[in-house]
């Protein structure tokens, strides 16, 4: 393999500007699939990300190209998600590529994403090659967006290319201008093997397919491997490509390539995404640094509506992990559901993807509990504690200290709509930190604000403000110091721990009120009167009841003497209390889901 003809990229961008569409182009344009098999997002696997029109997991194809100076380039392309919650998918595939192609919509400009792609790309020093997509479109303006383009991420205006992924317009110059500034991948094949592990799948047959990219050396199948953070030892049991998004079985793979591979690996906790390969005959000195940590932003709990059900969720979380390095989880207890596991995840969307994938893929039907973020705790004892779920929050006499985690978040929005966003950000205690004018039409703005405020409804809010124009993304910046307190909501006095919450004390009343109100809209109507009440500690905050279903006990009572009525009420009353006592309030999983919209 001639390693000067290889080019490994990533096409990032923000989301639905024309990624997809883009990697079918260049996939049809060099015959990587035959026409008769082309569709639109033909990279995009799942049926979710069909339906919603979303990319959620990165995918890799093997291309032959030949180029206009007659050689046959190897094009390694990896198509990546655009939204925000999908960020970790974009910096992985990003550390297995030499260069990067930055997909700009015609008609949007640059957005947030844009700009936060961007910047992971330089951070991995990567060459990127600038497009300006959907030059079809009738109401764009080509020289504002260049100049975008030009001020913001610093190209210059010959840099860029025009194209239209939909009419195929452009792919060819693309396809050379990555040849061209994208370099050949570095390293020796005459070096001891050395392989990044950059993403993972679980195949019923094969067991845990492995995707690798060989820094350095060469994979020969047959091969005996070690993994270098785990130590643990396998036997390459087949070794391919993804050409024509399928897999392609070689003898080997050299310096350059990305791959993938089989080592009869049953157990998906075997494998870390970021870890190093090297070969057990003539192992490399030192692993890769492997992927910076990711933390989890938002938690929640996931049961099985089932108990019985536990030991699928946990196999088929397993595997699920596999394929998104970034979904965290651990065993937990609760009181209403039982057995189940505390979730992490990058953002609210990220949650639902994982939810809908659990229940659809491993076919499971579950119950999640109300999201929340990981606020921090100083004890009077000294410990500092991470509070991830309500229970875990000690008693208000030993806490010192409280504090909750803030964000750096950019918006880029139309100039005429600064001053609702603006007032819709200071509502949920956002701090203004700058502005910076993209052109005369659009403005970046930076604002720290909790992590609370924005991982429910705060981008629906955006995009409703800015006639779907604004755009957002946001970093992890640190802890502040807060007041918290943990609310409760109680059915007939028993407290339900799943609407359990953690949150700033001046916030609580509000919050109490709301759910109260939502919670009696959602509740059906029992046997027996449900009292739903708020409360922190012994105070309640919030009160309703949902009335009794009623059953007319004297319908058959036509006459007689009035004591024979009182005597059925009377004993009607008394089952009814019987009922509340003992009887269990059903609660539907819609009122999960909606409460989690309450501000």
């Amino acid at each position: 393999m001639n390693k000067s003809l290889i080019r490994n990229f990533s096409i990032i961008a923000h989301i639905d500007h024309g990624k997809s569409t883009l990697a079918d182009r260049i996939l049809e344009i060099t015959g990587a699939l035959d026409r008769r098999h082309i569709r639109d997002q033909v990279l995009d696997d799942m049926d979710l990300e069909r339906e919603r029109g979303i990319t959620i997991k990165a995918s890799t194809v093997r291309i032959d190209y030949l180029s206009g100076d007659g050689s046959t380039y190897i094009l390694n392309l990896i198509d990546t998600p655009g939204h925000v919650d999908f960020t970790y998918e974009v910096s992985k595939s990003l550390a297995a590529c030499e260069g990067a192609v930055l997909v700009i919509d015609a008609a949007q400009g640059i957005e947030a994403q844009t700009v936060a792609n961007y910047y992971l790309a330089l951070e991995n020093n990567l060459e990127i090659v600038p497009v300006i997509n959907k030059i079809d479109l009738p109401s764009i303006d080509l020289p504002k967006t260049k100049h975008q383009i030009c001020t913001v991420l610093g190209f210059r205006e010959e840099d860029i290319i025009l194209a239209s992924a939909k009419e195929g317009i452009g792919i060819k110059e693309i396809l050379e201008r990555i040849i061209k500034v994208i370099p050949p991948p570095p390293g020796d094949e005459n070096n001891p093997l050395k392989a990044l592990i950059f993403d993972c799948r679980f195949d019923v047959y094969k067991g845990v397919v492995v995707y690798v990219r060989i820094m350095d050396g060469k994979l020969n199948a047959g091969s005996q491997i070690k993994l270098m953070n785990s130590n643990t030892v396998y036997k390459v049991e087949e070794l391919g490509v993804f050409k024509n998004l399928k897999y392609a079985e070689v003898d080997s793979l050299s310096c350059g390539e990305v791959g993938y591979l089989t080592a009869n690996i049953r157990s998906p906790r075997e494998i870390v995404v970021g870890d190093t390969l090297t070969d057990i005959k003539n192992p490399c000195e030192k692993a890769l640094p492997g992927y910076k940590k990711i933390k989890a932003l938002v938690f929640c709990g996931i049961y099985p509506v089932n108990p019985g059900d536990f030991p699928d969720l946990r196999d088929a979380m397993d595997k699920l992990r596999l394929s998104d390095a970034s979904f965290v989880f651990e065993p937990e207890n609760s009181q209403s559901f039982g057995t189940g596991f505390r979730c992490g995840f990058l953002g609210l969307l990220h949650m639902e993807i994982v939810q809908e994938r659990l229940e659809r893929e491993y076919n499971l039907n579950l119950i999640l509990t109300v999201p929340n973020v990981v606020y921090r705790v100083k004890t009077n004892d000294g410990q500092t504690i991470d509070i991830d779920t309500p229970a875990k929050l000690p008693e208000p006499s030993q806490i010192s200290e409280a504090f909750e985690p803030y964000v750096n978040l950019m918006i880029i929005i139309p100039v005429d709509t600064i001053e609702p966003v603006c007032e819709m950000v200071k509502s949920r205690r956002g701090t203004f930190v700058s502005r910076e004018h993209l052109g005369e039409e659009r403005v970046k703005l930076q604002f720290e604000i909790p992590l609370s405020e924005i991982i429910v409804d705060f981008y629906d809010r955006i995009k409703s403000l800015t006639r779907g124009y604004g755009s957002l993304d946001y970093e992890f910046k640190e802890y502040y110091p807060t007041r918290l307190v943990k609310l409760d909501i109680m059915f007939n006095g028993l407290v339900c721990d799943a609407f359990s919450l953690i949150m700033p004390k001046d916030k609580a009343p509000h919050k109490a009120h709301a759910l109260v109100s939502k919670l009696r809209e959602l509740i059906p109507r029992q046997l027996f009167e449900v009292v739903i009440q708020a409360a922190i500690g012994s105070q309640i905050l919030a009160s309703d009841k949902v009335r009794a279903l009623g059953k007319h006990v004297t319908s058959k009572c036509s006459g007689g003497d009035i004591t024979r009525k009182r005597k059925l009420w009377e004993h009607q009353k008394k089952s009814k209390k019987r009922l509340k006592q003992f009887g269990k309030v059903e609660i539907p999983q819609e009122a999960f889901l909606e409460v989690l919209k309450i501000q």
